[in-house]
């Protein structure tokens, strides 16, 4: 059984953890929920209300199998802007630093992997794509510049919004899957806080101009992000089970309820960003 002794919020760093070795995997075979009902983009609609139990489950998995790729995708750019960062001459801190977090992204992204096989559940390549105007700037920002740190903090936050909802209050969901959400937590709180630092640093000498075009971009950023991460893959729908005639990712984008649910999931970020000075809001 995987260690409780360790607080899945506590900030310090301790000795690493493998999440492969801690998460009770046996447990994700178990029949179930990995997403609570309310947290479902079609959540409210009368239409989904009438699906059966099965295909609101088998959709519970789906979701939370794209917010895995939206973690295999971040940490996929981190991975590679970050190790570029790497140079024999830096300060041993910062080297140890960098190498800690990549240490935890790379287990990150197997932990994904592997809880994506035990979904059991049909996953056609090329289903799941990332959003385009995120991904050319998390690839192609200059690597330390404050457009990449901007990403990865908005990339980093708006994920942790939802697993410490998830850690916090989803107790009807199959106990692996909160496993994995507080193991995420628990090292993306020293990650956010060093994304912080560093989009803190890069924006210490920018001028109104400057942060009227990073505000343009954080926008931008996280109105993508926000779009890939609360409303799944048009297939995704058909492959829970749904009917195929219907467009039910519409349908959830115009979905009151998910857009309600996904503006108090955002509260954080939105409120982050503007301390940095950053307009968010739609005019």
């Amino acid at each position: 059984m995987p260690d409780s002794s360790h607080h899945p919020f506590s900030p310090t760093r301790g000795d690493y953890r493998d999440p492969l070795t801690l998460i009770d995997w046996p447990r994700l075979e178990a029949p179930g929920a990995w997403l609570p009902q309310s947290a479902l983009s079609l959540h409210g609609l009368p239409e989904f209300a009438a699906a059966g139990d099965e295909v609101k489950r088998r959709l519970s998995r789906y979701e939370f199998i794209n917010v895995m790729y939206c973690g295999i995708w971040l940490e996929s750019i981190f991975l590679q802007r970050v190790s570029r960062l790497l140079q024999p001459d830096m300060s041993r801190t910062e080297n140890a630093h960098l190498l800690q977090e990549l240490r935890e992204e790379t287990g990150h992204s197997l932990m994904f992997l592997r809880a994506i096989d035990a979904a059991g559940v049909e996953l056609p390549q090329g289903s799941w794509r990332a959003p385009r105007a995120a991904a050319i700037l998390g690839r192609y920002a200059p690597a330390g510049s404050a457009v990449f740190w901007l990403a990865m903090l908005i990339g980093e936050n708006v994920s942790d919004s939802l697993n410490r909802d998830l850690c916090e209050s989803a107790v009807d969901v199959n106990p692996a899957v909160r496993q994995i959400c507080m193991l995420h937590v628990a090292d993306e709180a020293r990650h956010i806080s060093h994304a912080r630092v560093m989009l803190a640093a890069a924006l210490s000498s920018s001028g109104a101009a400057r942060r009227a075009l990073l505000s343009s971009a954080a926008r931008v950023l996280l109105w993508q992000m926000a779009s890939v991460f609360y409303y799944p893959p048009a297939d995704f729908y058909a492959l829970a089970g749904l009917p195929r005639e219907t467009d039910w990712r519409a349908s959830a984008l115009r979905n009151p309820a998910r857009r309600r649910f996904v503006a108090q999931q955002l509260v954080p970020t939105v409120q982050l960003l503007q301390s940095f000075g950053l307009n968010v809001r739609e005019s």
